[in-house]
């Protein structure tokens, strides 16, 4: 059992709720570590290997009448991310290469945490027991929830389980981002995602390479 949590150097996490543009800054973030000669692994949570991606389907799948209850949303997370970390995520990192993940455990203190009032210290615990490890770089991607909505509402034509949430489930995810930011400057860059998706990706070029540069070589 693991005992403690390890920051890699080569791990790097992006974060952020609906609508805060995602998918430009990966691209970003890929581009810049191509450009400096890294080999990417780019992948995502709840996901990125075949069981995974099954796991997901029971998360984000919209209700057939049974509610999930929130001790086992947090639980299917972890059991997705234990796969993850194990088949893809530490074999990666064995190789030198840098992993992007879209989400990481992160989004537990921030969704089933924050958002779905689960303790904390349960997030905690299975973090050390089942994950061991968390990104050397976090970008927070912060957004106001009202204008994430209004971003995905054309594109979400069927949202997921957790996509069709209230605005208050979303305002404490976001304080949970937030939070967690506060507590950790020195792991979080925080970028204003409120920012057109060219100005977000440029912002998230700037704060990789800075981390990059502080880095020993």
């Amino acid at each position: 059992m693991t005992e403690a949590v390890v920051s890699h150097p080569h791990f790097v996490s992006l974060e952020g709720g609906e609508g805060a543009g995602k998918t430009s800054a990966l691209a970003a973030i890929r581009d810049l570590l191509h450009a400096r000669g890294h080999e990417v692994v780019v992948t995502r949570e709840p996901g990125g290997t075949p069981l995974a991606e099954r796991i997901r389907e029971l998360l984000l799948a919209p209700s057939d009448g049974e509610k999930l209850a929130p001790e086992t949303e947090l639980l299917l997370m972890f059991a997705s991310r234990a796969q993850h970390v194990r088949e893809v995520i530490r074999p990666a990192l064995r190789r030198g290469a840098f992993v992007v993940s879209d989400r990481f455990t992160d989004s537990s203190y921030a969704y089933q945490a924050a958002g779905r009032g689960l303790d904390e210290a349960l997030v905690a615990e299975l973090e050390r027991r089942v994950v061991g490890i968390q990104p050397g770089l976090t970008l927070l991607l912060d957004l106001d929830v009202r204008e994430g909505r209004a971003r995905t509402a054309g594109r979400d034509l069927w949202p997921d389980r957790i996509e069709s949430e209230q605005d208050d489930f979303f305002e404490r995810v976001r304080e949970g981002f937030r939070r967690r930011a506060a507590a950790e400057p020195q792991r979080f860059r925080v970028i204003d995602a409120s920012q057109p998706p060219a100005e977000v990706a440029a912002a998230v070029t700037k704060a990789l390479a800075q981390w990059l540069d502080a880095k020993p070589q």
